[in-house]
């Protein structure tokens, strides 16, 4: 079922998940286990990291969109050591670590943290649509996503506490960006999960709807995001992340830069052609 461009995206039934992309370059990451509530191993991680690389070197691709089946979005990591039903496998099985201090530190950087760098670092944008239960890491993924839509069944936390483990695959630090200190301290501390209603108020979601518009509210999302200019789009979004940890003087000349590259791009050109014009531009002739 792969596309038959062995250098693009692939699709199709992988193992924990399967993927699709629709037009304009929508990329959709499904995790398709609702039995196990769609929890992960580290081989369906090590998949989903070489997948989001296919995804950011294919201009095919313009967003992605992450999901899942069944009640939960993801419970978080798989850990009751059932192995995955069989299907195409992208990454050979390594060595899976944890099983002293070095290989926990080793674990972590490899697997589960680099599959959150790897959804925060890709210049195209990201959407998480939490149809249900988002924990631990499956919380941390979604929050890794530039925009979260949640359905009105969805539940978020983190609540490692409840088993003496930490948020350790960055969902600290992203908690930490999205609701300040305070609030932080109070949503792991005391191990909540939250409803979508008040995901929605703590700020970790950008919108709520009733579950079965979910997809369709995603992926109308998704397509205005594909049909905006993605050379600037794509350039904006990492000066945003860069200027929440840049001071003003670096973050004045990390946007200097950057404009420096979309000022001279045919969409610059057909922007102000459009305003002109008093039509709605026509965006990435470039991808066509």
């Amino acid at each position: 079922d792969f596309r038959s461009d062995p250098m693009a995206f692939q699709t199709g039934q992988f193992r924990g998940f399967e993927t699709a992309l629709h037009d304009p370059g929508i990329a959709v990451f499904t995790f398709n286990q609702p039995e196990r509530l769609n929890g992960l191993t580290q081989v369906i991680k090590r998949d989903l990291i070489e997948l989001l690389t296919q995804a950011q070197m294919d201009d095919g691709v313009r967003v992605v969109v992450f999901t899942g089946q069944g009640r939960a979005f993801s419970a978080g990591d798989d850990v009751t050591g059932r192995p995955l039903p069989p299907g195409p496998q992208l990454m050979p099985d390594i060595f899976p670590g944890h099983r002293e201090a070095i290989g926990t530190y080793e674990g972590l950087r490899v697997h589960s943290q680099t599959v959150n760098s790897a959804i925060r670092n890709l210049d195209k944008l990201s959407i998480a649509a939490i149809n249900g239960i988002a924990i631990q890491t499956g919380l941390s993924l979604a929050l890794a996503c530039d925009f979260r839509i949640a359905s009105q069944e969805a539940r978020l936390g983190s609540a490692t506490l409840r088993f003496g483990l930490l948020p350790d695959e960055g969902g600290q630090y992203l908690l930490v960006q999205l609701m300040g200190v305070a609030k932080t301290m109070d949503f792991l501390m005391r191990k909540r999960i939250v409803p979508a209603d008040e995901a929605l108020e703590l700020g970790l979601v950008h919108e709520v709807v009733e579950g079965p518009a979910l997809m369709d509210r995603t992926m109308d999302l998704a397509r205005e995001l594909a049909n905006g200019p993605q050379v600037s789009m794509r350039l904006l979004k990492r000066t945003i992340y860069n200027a929440s940890e840049m001071t003003w003087a670096h973050a004045l000349d990390d946007i200097a830069a950057k404009t420096a590259i979309s000022d001279h791009h045919p969409d610059a050109r057909e922007g102000v052609a459009a305003f002109r014009e008093r039509r709605e531009p026509r965006f990435n002739a470039w991808l066509e």
